[in-house]
């Protein structure tokens, strides 16, 4: 059974066989998807503005819009290859937070109205829930537990942990894929889509997590990025997704990924889509460290041993 995808001429239709299928899926898969983190905001400046002002209600600062306005600039001309590439969209994703909104608002200054095919207020990748009013002393005390306690695993008082945020990320990537998937946002082989996500350090940190499928200890060594500095995942030439592609070795470092973690993004620049890197330790090795090469070298341990198996490790007490 055959697949037709129309052409742009009306009236054409071209046959498609099972092997192009995966090239044509590819074409319509947006050139990037870019991370964008709010500009400098009032509780960047002074933390004291959580006590008396509601988290999502916090404004930026003049300069959190200067920031917000250059940022702009930045990404028109990425988008845009200083304007060698001519049929290129964007759509945006945007916290509810009062300072993501605003850095988008500048942001958008940038962009002529013919280039955005949309806005969607994203309420799954709003900022981690520190609580209701944060009382700065209260907040030190909580932030050196959550130091010992791991940045991941910590919920704070009536608050979140990163934890909560992954699991509403999570949700979100797969209304994002169902979007790419159903071709909602009418993308075409002809034309580059452009997918920025304003939002949050911390929500950031957690999307490229579950994208590359790091893991909470790899997550822990992340850092956050500046105010308004962006992360680039642009498609490589075999449908995989990378961070490698625009950003250099020394950017990666800063953020806070492990050289095997650039290893595994420069890998993805030529990966094929749904190809697995076995290079990778946290997909498999970092979590056996003794498995047999084969049945018959498990079966020489039971009639060794009289047993089924040797434990590698000892068992929770």
């Amino acid at each position: 059974m055959y697949n037709f995808h129309k052409l742009s001429s009306p009236g054409i239709e071209k046959q498609m066989y099972p092997q192009d299928l995966q090239q044509h899926h590819t074409k319509l898969l947006p050139k990037r998807i870019i991370l964008v983190r709010h500009g400098e905001s009032e509780g960047n400046l002074d933390t004291s503005a959580y006590a008396t002002t509601p988290d999502n209600k916090i404004p930026l600062t003049p300069v959190g819009l200067a920031q917000a306005r250059q940022a702009g600039t930045h990404l028109h001309s990425l988008i845009s290859g200083n304007g060698s590439c001519p049929n290129w969209r964007v759509y945006f994703y945007v916290s509810p937070y009062e300072r993501t909104r605003s850095t988008l608002r500048e942001i958008g200054r940038a962009f002529p109205r013919n280039r955005v095919i949309g806005v969607r207020e994203e309420c799954r990748v709003r900022e981690q829930d520190f609580g209701n009013f944060q009382v700065a002393e209260r907040m030190k005390v909580i932030k050196e537990i959550r130091k010992r306690f791991g940045r991941f695993f910590y919920r704070f008082p009536e608050g979140e942990s990163a934890a909560d945020v992954f699991d509403r990320v999570s949700s979100f990537l797969e209304s994002l894929w169902r979007d790419i998937d159903l071709n909602r946002l009418k993308n075409n082989p002809f034309q580059d889509l452009n997918l920025v996500i304003v939002s949050h350090g911390l929500a950031t940190r957690v999307f490229l997590m579950k994208w590359f499928k790091w893991t909470v200890e790899q997550f822990e060594r992340l850092n956050n990025l500046g105010n308004c500095e962006i992360q680039v995942m642009q498609l490589g030439e075999g449908g995989e997704y990378s961070l490698a592609i625009h950003h250099s070795e020394e950017e990666m470092l800063e953020w806070g990924l492990s050289p095997e973690m650039i290893a595994d993004q420069k890998w993805r620049v030529h990966a094929n889509r749904g190809e697995w890197n076995d290079n990778c330790p946290w997909y498999f090795d970092e979590f056996f460290d003794c498995l047999a090469d084969s049945d018959d070298d498990i079966k020489r341990d039971e009639d060794t041993n009289g047993d089924s198996l040797i434990p590698c490790t000892q068992t929770d007490q």
